[in-house]
């Protein structure tokens, strides 16, 4: 028997409704909106790999009115205008399907609905089977044992069977339900008050509307009875608006419509400009990169010899390690990657482990050998990530010198605002490769050695590609400056500080561990009592119960799971009785005690005894480090006990913390960059500026200020920098809207530069897509972008959520940024100087606007002066820097 063709219909016009819907905000790094063509592309995709048609077409809606509308002048009247964001996705999701190389059909004067009414009639005509792709349930009129549709959002195929189960009749009988129960979406009436149960159970027994209308009286419900009398001639009119016609003449025959070669050229440079990165690796063939290249394995002497002797000669080469470990200081060399060229790299394995391995290098000699190159400044070296590198060779002894370039810190310089700075991605990103999935366990040492040559060479073939693009790039975005003076520096900088860590006083935190057990029970306690009872209080629904059931407080806001119990509401519920209060109180110990207290000591590294974190360079939009393992930036310093937690990073004996923290530098920043004249004035005069500000703004003289004045001046002066709004300054403030509006006013009247400054940056932000800090790092905010031809001029009277978020992203970026520059530059002279001057001193954390040192005692003095030195003088500004240096016995002290 022969195999019947298969013929896929896609229901093109209420798809791109569907995936506009179905992904609410999605756009590109240039602002434009993409929700709906990537829904329509994954979809498309889908189909094709899933159910492997033969042939296949999508179908569109004509622009205008159709014959229905003649019939019915209400026919879709209370539908509103397609929202712009969809409509300019429009002529991209025609070209993404042309890009696929499918066939559109749609005629004038039709609906896609009876374009594929036609074209099915058609295809089971010539003995195809067909698939209708649409979730719309006036396409089961359709269904027969030759057509089926399929909801690729629901995962959902429907044929007769299914038809029947939904409606209860066979799908030439869906005319008749619809008929009755309308369709809400097309404005089709039907009879008022009859759903789709209803309609379904009529037609099942009088199995049609012609057939109800004769014996209508035999209905024994009487309100029914009259509904379909008083509507007779509707239910008629929405059968008729309901049946999708089978009669068109299609403009393309459907043998035309077989399945064809994907334009994979186009089709790539399409889901790259629109950034769908992860359908790009779906849709990429996997190419030998290497192809005419070389990657092979060293385990000959001469061979490693003749290697070193070349990269000498070159100077310069991509490096890569393989360790047991992800943690660079816990990590043994397992094998070293080196590409010398593109296209060829070699991998030399001096700790694979697992039995059968073949003969490796001796890891000791490899390592000598290595040592005049690793440590040479004349031989560059490239990586991705090198600070892992870096701190890995540091525990062979190896001082990784030469640092030239660092693949993943330059594609973040160039788009901070990504979330994946991984190799594979920046390969398909910028390379259009696919790299290969490593797999198995992280350590290396068990993953044999061919496997490892193919992943390990082509990655670092792939850095060294790479490097070429992004340094290109970086020119071209005017980040040269900022990448080779201050990203790349760092890197040695943060690899000392990692390598050094924090020593932790674990019997303090034993001791903290314990009073926190004991604080924790008499508050549980208490919450049981004025419960009535016990309960799980870590359950949302047990705590619903108990608030809104037993103490009958006051909802504030649902959830989909019920009644919330979230911080914000039990922050307000507590103002009205004390069990919320308790509850609150409990959340925080508890997330202090297993957070920070006990897991501080699980993350001691036993070989050192010193906490090792993270500090990260490529995470933040503004420029910030962040830091992981642990995430010190997040350890609390409102409360006491949140600040007591610092006791416990101590010095080595004989060694004292210094810290030094930037007074108000955001302030300063802004005073700077505004050059607001009444800001600089009293900022070079040594003013309290929020007491200056409380001034200002209230009208006082000095003396009058008082501690609620200037608590709502430091509220606002930094509610400024972080473009707050009326409303969330009068949560802030604890005041009206209105009041809070009031203080803004108040504010921009005084300081008239500032305003100047903050509309001149948004104006900015909204001419080129992005911000720029004082040493030109760039933050892309696409929600701003004002000449993006997918992205709407903005309605500034109607700014929606996104929107304002952007605005107040690109007013704190440039100072919050200009911030982190100013700080990271410090970092790498003082590292500098340190090197150079001190004995025994080390930077051991970065965190916002503060650095830590451990510093032996006799030079804390020497070192007090550099630090000082370094941190205030490490720009020109038209304000006094000033920096706060204290030192002590812990953090908590030196804080």
């Amino acid at each position: 028997m022969q195999k019947r063709s298969k013929l896929y219909l896609i229901d093109g016009s209420s798809y791109i409704y569907r995936a506009f819907y179905a992904i609410p905000h999605l756009s590109n790094s240039k602002g434009h909106p993409t929700n709906a063509i990537y829904g329509f592309a994954r979809m498309i995709l889908k189909v094709i790999r899933d159910e492997k048609p033969d042939y296949i077409a999508v179908v569109f809606d004509s622009k205008g009115e159709t014959f229905r509308h003649k019939e019915y002048a209400d026919y879709k009247s209370h539908r509103p205008e397609m929202p712009e964001e969809l409509a300019i996705q429009i002529p991209f999701i025609q070209k993404l399907v042309q890009v696929f190389n499918i066939s559109i059909l749609h005629k004038e004067g039709y609906e896609a609905d009876d374009i594929i009414g036609s074209a099915v009639r058609i295809a089971e005509d010539k003995g195809f089977d067909v698939t209708i792709v649409s979730g719309d349930k006036d396409m089961l009129q359709l269904v027969t044992p030759n057509v089926r549709m399929l909801d690729t959002l629901k995962g959902k195929v429907y044929g007769e069977r299914e038809v029947i189960e939904k409606f209860g009749v066979e799908p030439d009988k869906v005319v008749e339900v619809l008929g009755l129960m309308g369709d809400a979406s097309d404005n089709i009436p039907g009879i008022p008050g009859i759903g789709e149960k209803t309609a379904s159970s009529l037609i099942k027994e009088f199995t049609s509307i012609e057939n109800l209308l004769k014996n209508v009286e035999d209905i024994k419900k009487d309100s029914l009875k009259e509904k379909i009398k008083s509507h007779a001639e509707q239910a008629l009119l929405s059968r008729r608006l309901s049946i999708i016609k089978r009669d068109i003449e299609l403009d393309v025959p459907v043998d035309a419509l077989i399945l064809k070669d994907i334009h994979y050229d186009d089709l790539t440079i399409f889901f790259r400009e629109l950034e769908f990165y992860s359908l790009l690796k779906d849709i990429m063939p996997r190419e030998n990169i290497q192809s005419g290249g070389e990657y092979r394995a060293i385990s000959d002497v001469n061979d490693f010899e003749r290697l070193l002797e070349r990269i000498t000669v070159l100077g310069a080469m991509a490096i890569d390690l393989e360790a047991t470990s992800e943690d660079p200081v816990k990590a043994e060399i397992v094998g070293i990657s080196i590409s010398i060229k593109p296209r060829e790299s070699f991998y030399i394995p001096v700790g694979h482990s697992y039995i059968g391995a073949s003969p490796q290098l001796d890891k000791r000699y490899v390592m000598e050998r290595l040592k005049p190159l690793m440590e040479s400044e004349e031989v560059k070296k490239y990586g991705h990530n090198i600070k892992y590198a870096s701190i890995v060779l540091s525990n062979e002894g190896l001082d990784l010198k030469g640092i030239e370039f660092d693949t993943m810190i330059a594609a973040y310089l160039i788009n901070p605002s990504k979330s994946d700075y991984s190799l594979g991605r920046l390969a398909l990103d910028y390379l259009d490769y696919q790299i290969g999935e490593r797999k198995g366990k992280r350590d290396f040492s068990l993953i044999p050695i061919p496997e490892m040559v193919m992943a390990s060479c082509e990655e670092t073939d792939i850095v060294f590609q790479l490097k070429e693009v992004l340094e290109s790039l970086l020119k071209e975005d005017k980040l040269t400056e900022l990448y080779y003076s201050v990203e790349l520096p760092l890197v040695k900088v943060l690899v000392d500080m990692e390598r050094k860590g924090v020593r932790i006083d674990e019997s303090f935190l034993r001791d903290m561990s314990k009073r926190l057990d004991r604080e924790l029970s008499k508050l549980i306690e208490q919450i049981y009592f004025i419960a009535g009872g016990e309960f799980n209080i870590n359950s949302s629904k047990q705590l619903q119960d108990v608030l809104f059931e037993r103490l009958k407080l006051k909802s504030i806001k649902r959830t989909k799971t019920g009644l919330s119990t979230d911080m914000e509401v039990l922050q307000q519920l507590a103002v009205q009785h004390e069990f919320p209060a308790k509850i609150l109180e409990y959340r925080q110990l508890s997330k202090l005690k297993s957070t920070y207290v006990d897991a501080l000591s699980g993350l001691i590294n036993p070989k050192t005894g010193r906490v090792h974190t993270s500090f990260n360079q490529t995470v933040t939009a503004t420029g910030r480090l962040s830091s992981s393992n642990p995430n010190l930036q997040n350890i609390p310093v409102r409360t006491e006990l949140g600040r007591e937690i610092r006791k416990a990073f101590i010095p080595e004996s004989g060694c004292t913390i210094l810290s030094a923290d930037y007074s108000q530098i955001e302030l300063r920043i802004l005073a700077h960059v505004s050059a607001d004249e009444v800001l600089i004035d009293a900022f070079k005069r040594g003013e309290d500026i929020h007491e200056w500000t409380a001034c200002e703004v209230f009208g006082v003289i000095p003396g009058m200020v008082t501690s609620d004045m200037r608590r709502m001046a430091k509220a606002v002066n930094f509610g400024i920098i972080y473009g707050i709004s009326p409303f969330g300054l009068s949560r802030d403030m604890g005041v009206s809207n209105e009041e809070a509006k009031k203080f803004i006013e108040s504010y921009f009247n005084r300081y008239k530069r500032v305003k100047e400054y903050i509309d001149r940056t948004l104006n900015e932000a909204y001419e080129k897509g992005y911000v720029t800090t004082i040493l030109q790092r760039r933050r892309y905010l696409p929600d701003l972008k004002r000449t993006s031809p997918l992205n709407p001029p903005l309605l500034r009277g109607n700014k929606g959520v996104v929107r304002e978020f952007a605005e107040r992203a690109a007013i704190n970026t440039s100072i919050q940024g200009s911030a982190a520059d100013m700080i990271k530059v410090a970092m790498i002279n003082i590292h500098r100087r340190i090197k150079k001057e001190m004995r025994r001193a080390e930077m051991i954390i970065q965190i916002h606007d503060e650095l830590v040192f451990e510093v032996i005692d006799e030079e804390v003095e020497a070192l007090r002066r550099l630090v000082k030195e370094e941190m205030e003088g490490v720009m020109k500004l038209s304000v006094p820097i000033i920096v706060e240096i204290n030192t002590g016995k812990n953090w908590n002290e030196a804080h």
